[in-house]
């Protein structure tokens, strides 16, 4: 029997404490924040979601939770950043995540390609924020709690590789990119992952005033 993905297996119940495995990698092109800043509305695009491949699970359950982790992440990525918007931290408008998806399904996206150039023209926007997240298990839970008694300390149950882009529509170019490793141990929601993820990008993104 095939055995199904589990929201609570991967990305829907991760990390308890989000530990930084490595340093940041941060593209800013010099003309960012000017650029930013005349950009009206913003639009996030659902995130592409790969999952490491696993025997136990058949390749159209693993589809499928890919398609449900990118439009959570893309949902927390838009309530993080309206949040910063009413706090002030942001001035740009964010454009209503029903409104991208429904214009991007009638232009056949995902699975027809787009362009970063054909996605601000389809959205009517001034920029776009995607992103990648690549999500790998390297230790079960029942593995880290094992480790956890006997060493007293937990492992790794979980790794996410994110990288996450601003594109400017007007110039058609990439303004600036954050591509960063997490890992972390058990317990907790999308919520805190994409909360941790957008805390530590933003000290650097152009958006924020």
């Amino acid at each position: 029997m095939t055995n199904k993905i589990t929201s609570s297996s991967l990305f829907l119940g991760l990390i308890l404490t989000l530990l930084l495995s490595s340093c940041a990698k941060i593209f800013y092109s010099p003309d960012a924040r000017s650029l930013a800043h005349n950009q009206k509305i913003i639009a996030i695009i659902p995130p592409t979601v790969s999952i490491s491949a696993s025997k136990k699970v058949d390749a159209e359950a693993m589809k499928e939770q890919q398609r449900t982790e990118s439009i959570n992440s893309q949902k927390e990525m838009y309530s993080w950043m309206l949040k910063r918007k009413m706090q002030g931290k942001i001035s740009q408008e964010i454009q209503e995540i029903e409104t991208t998806n429904a214009k991007l399904k009638k232009a056949g996206y995902p699975e027809t390609p787009l362009t970063t150039a054909e996605l601000c023209e389809v959205l009517g926007v001034g920029g776009i924020m995607t992103s990648n997240y690549g999500l790998s298990k390297p230790m079960s839970d029942g593995a880290a709690v094992a480790v956890a008694l006997l060493v007293g300390a937990w492992g790794s149950t979980n790794e996410v590789r994110v990288s996450l882009s601003i594109s400017d529509c007007n110039n058609k170019k990439l303004i600036w990119n954050y591509d960063h490793k997490l890992s972390g141990s058990l317990g907790s929601s999308p919520s805190r992952l994409v909360d941790g993820l957008m805390r530590k990008a933003s000290k650097k993104m152009p958006y924020m005033n």
